[in-house]
């Protein structure tokens, strides 16, 4: 009821008004609109408008246009009536300020917040003009040796740390006093990458121009020069008749195919070539390495479309929920799973879904056959692998297969096939295995969730992916999440179907393939995702370690990958790695924590060029973020909710401009 709408609410839809104001101005150049109040002796007040358009004149000419002219006119005098008519009804109910609204309206109308926005792709190097908006500053370009920048693993920075453990080799942001204010270049000739799957096997040589991985590992089919293009064979160091070969040699233990392994964790993945050819058998694995003396490693596998950050196994606890994955796998990554206490492997363990499978493929696996070649002692591997064997059967491991320099473990599906450790191994006393930001790991296994009988999975039992995408996950229907219901998740999903065919409306290739790589900063139960799922495209999930409820468990039950992390930060990965970013609600959840400053140059970092943002958040929020990308070389429009201007929550869409390092940038105000 228009009666009920109180003053403070008119008050935050001045934008709104101001808004379609500037519309209607842009729709009909040579009209002005003159806003005035007329009182009706002691009736009720109500605005009335006057419209003047020479375009409305007598003239001499076709008498069939007049008639076209009149009608269109007669249409706005109409419409323009129904909206003051509402204007003047709240005025008459006490509540309302229209006076004053019109006002504002008249002095502070700005009629370029709505800008045309070119969201296909192109590889031209022009700059467009930015929209004549109110902002708080320009942000210049960085230097161009900050390209490759990624802030929280900085190569000079992590040398300053200890090497025990890979320390050095993981997340150290810089403090406040050495971050960058300003925008990571392209490298010159950056071109949008190759559609997918040809990104799967090639990759345009000027954006990761690093020739190092085609030296060493040369004979390991892992990359190869080719003109103006990496090609990538399919090849790695364990598989070196290609990645389908050996995924099918693992298939023929492990159920790929059928649905029901479809979260995989690669650690230390080189080029990721094992989770690229996972995706046409509907796995979708999560990569990660450290930023070490092969260059790009990470960089190459996300430029081929493949998911993966900069990562590894150290001190710190890796950044996923308990039982995320249906499978884990090492191929010759160089982790040292038979010491430091068996962390690494009790932390494969918390993160290994029951039932779930490890896969080992390399030293010290078949050492008998292999030392020499891998130059190392005898005594040293086989001592290494029989480490290995014993902490597999404490973390109630059964070994499935061995043949060559491979081997599979499978988890028990819960406690009760495994009794006898309790009393030989030590378990983590913590009451939430899910809470891993910068947690140290501990040399204790995580324990199984309880069950009613033998034949149940610890955590509840997952069907078949794609039917897991819709179905309602074990952790919400056991009810271990707090004010989460059933029918508030079915209600999530309907919802974020809804917002998907809005945005779609407004960007009309969100799901044609041109992005593939995307991220939804604030992911929520994943629906967002699972509304965009196809095969031509993935999404990182992120959940944000502040937010009030933790269900990026649930992400993962629904078959969709994802990580924790604090937009405080930056995040760990390459420049230029996703296509498209969504931030919904992001900036209300941040705005007493950290610089919004600070969150959109990391997007922007991350951000390809031509590549969109979709930000979702109230009305406030999004101006303030509008005001901040004015100066950001980001071309924004701002639309309304789909069910209408009076919803506070507004939608800011944005393309990131093409420029690269070294361009004449001076006609860049």
């Amino acid at each position: 009821m228009v009666d009920e709408v109180s003053n403070d609410r008119l008050h935050e839809n001045r934008w709104w008004w101001k808004e379609k104001l500037c519309v209607g101005l842009k729709e009909n150049q040579g009209s002005t609109y003159e806003l005035r109040r007329r009182k009706h002796g002691k009736g009720p007040q109500d605005l009335h408008y006057r419209l003047h358009d020479p375009s409305l004149m007598a003239t001499k000419g076709n008498p069939g246009d007049n008639r076209t002219r009149k009608s269109f006119s007669i249409f706005i005098v109409v419409g323009l009536c129904c909206f003051f008519y509402l204007l003047g009804a709240w005025q008459k109910s006490g509540f309302g300020k229209g006076d004053s609204i019109a006002q504002e309206v008249t002095k502070t109308a700005d009629c370029s917040v709505l800008s045309n926005l070119n969201i296909e792709t192109h590889h031209g190097d022009g700059i467009k003009n930015l929209h004549d908006l109110q902002q708080t500053k320009v942000f210049q370009p960085c230097a161009d040796r900050f390209i490759d920048y990624t802030p929280c693993h900085d190569q000079m920075r992590a040398m300053t740390f200890p090497r025990d453990f890979m320390n050095y080799r993981e997340r150290h942001c810089p403090p406040e006093n050495e971050k960058l204010h300003c925008l990571i270049p392209a490298p010159k000739g950056y071109v949008t990458p190759f559609p997918w799957p040809k990104s799967r096997d090639f990759v345009p040589f000027a954006n990761a121009p690093y020739k190092s991985l085609t030296v060493e590992k040369a004979i390991q089919n892992w990359i190869q020069y080719e003109g103006d293009v990496f090609r990538f064979p399919g090849g790695g160091t364990q598989f070196p008749h290609g990645a389908d070969a050996y995924i099918d040699q693992l298939a023929s233990v492990i159920p790929i195919g059928n649905g029901m392994v479809r979260t995989a964790l690669d650690t230390g993945c080189g080029v990721a070539s094992w989770g690229a050819y996972l995706f046409k058998r509907n796995v979708i694995a999560m990569s990660f390495a450290p930023r070490d003396s092969h260059e790009a490693q990470v960089q190459f596998a996300l430029e081929r479309g493949v998911p993966a950050i900069i990562g590894v196994l150290g001190t710190i606890k890796l950044p996923y929920p308990s039982r995320s994955f249906d499978m884990a796998h090492c191929s010759r990554c160089l982790i040292p799973w038979g010491g430091n206490d068996g962390k690494y492997m009790m932390e494969v363990d918390r993160v290994l879904r029951p039932g779930g499978y490890w896969v080992l493929s390399g030293p010290p696996i078949n050492w008998k056959v292999n030392f020499k070649s891998w130059q190392r002692p005898k005594e040293e591997l086989e001592k290494e692998q029989r480490n290995i064997e014993e902490m597999a059967k404490l973390l109630c491991w059964e070994k499935k297969y061995e043949k060559g320099e491979t081997a599979i473990w499978r988890k028990r599906v819960n406690q009760g096939y495994c009794q006898e450790r309790d009393s030989r191994v030590t378990l983590c006393q913590s009451t939430n295995p899910d809470d891993v930001w910068y947690k140290e790991m501990e040399a204790c296994v995580t324990p199984y969730m309880e069950t009613n009988n033998t034949d149940e999975i610890s955590g509840g039992e997952l069907k078949p992916f794609p039917e897991r995408l819709n179905d309602i996950p074990p952790r919400i229907s056991s009810g271990s999440i707090d004010g989460v219901s059933i029918q508030s998740f079915q209600q999530d999903k309907k919802l974020w179907q809804k917002h998907l065919n809005a945005y779609k409306r407004v960007n009309k290739i969100i799901d044609s393939g041109r992005y593939r790589n995307i991220m939804d900063m604030n992911a929520g139960f994943g629906s967002f995702a699972a509304a965009l799922e196809s095969p031509k495209s993935w999404v990182m999930n992120v959940m944000p370690t502040i937010a009030k409820r933790d269900t990026l468990g649930v992400v993962f039950e629904r078959g969709l990958i994802g990580i924790y992390h604090d937009w405080c930060e930056a995040f760990s990965t390459y420049p230029r790695t996703y296509d498209l970013i969504h931030a919904n609600g992001l900036f209300t959840l941040y705005k007493d924590k950290c610089s919004y400053e600070d969150i959109l140059l990391e997007m922007d970092r991350i951000l390809r060029p031509e590549g969109t943002v979709i930000i979702r958040d109230n009305e406030r929020e999004v101006m303030k973020v509008k005001r901040i990308v004015s100066g950001m070389r980001w071309d924004a429009k701002m639309v309304d909710h789909e069910d209408g201007p009076l919803v506070p929550e507004k939608i800011l869409f944005v393309v990131k401009q093409y420029w690269v390092a070294g361009q004449n940038l001076t006609s860049w105000r």
